[in-house]
């Protein structure tokens, strides 16, 4: 299965993988979802197309043969911070190891473009999340930051970070 940097052209398939790993009843056979939390689109419609176009933004797909099987984010936010949002991998996948190789290679790009620390947001009742990115070398920071869109009740995220060793 190949990691390789996404296109444009893969922007319809990623919207479909991040809706299905992480919303809905199809996400809920994986162990990595949000299906319980919220029940909204995981990205809003153009949001994978701005994402590809950004010059600040990677994104990592893993391919079976054709087809988007899973995905990463790594945005840089300035010369030595970036931020990792939006791994996934399809719920029938999930447990693999898929997860973890393209949290590797979303580290080893930051780090190849000069990165030095990794960031990320979780929401917070997530501890089954949090504790997979802790047995990763992510720390909390003690740092909280509000859920984008007001949420009744309201949704937080902890930060967490990674110091990235030198390549």
């Amino acid at each position: 299965m190949a990691i390789v940097t996404a296109s444009l052209e893969d922007a319809p398939a990623l919207k479909e993988l991040l809706e299905a790993a992480y919303r809905g009843d199809s996400a809920r056979r994986g162990w990595n979802h949000e299906a319980d939390i919220l029940d909204d689109e995981r990205v809003a419609p153009g949001e994978v197309e701005r994402l590809l176009a950004d010059p600040e933004v990677t994104m990592l797909v893993a391919r079976d043969g054709d087809k988007l099987v899973g995905c990463v984010a790594v945005t840089r936010r300035d010369p030595s911070l970036a931020y990792l949002g939006m791994l996934c991998v399809l719920p029938d996948l999930q447990s693999a190891g898929l997860g973890r190789r393209l949290l590797d290679a979303a580290e080893d790009h930051a780090r190849a473009s000069g990165i030095q620390i990794m960031e990320m947001t979780v929401i917070d009742s997530r501890d089954v999340l949090i504790a997979w990115y802790e047995r990763r070398g992510y720390a909390r920071t003690g740092e909280t930051r509000p859920f984008p869109v007001p949420r009744d009740p309201p949704i937080t995220f902890v930060v967490l970070e990674k110091t990235l060793a030198a390549a």
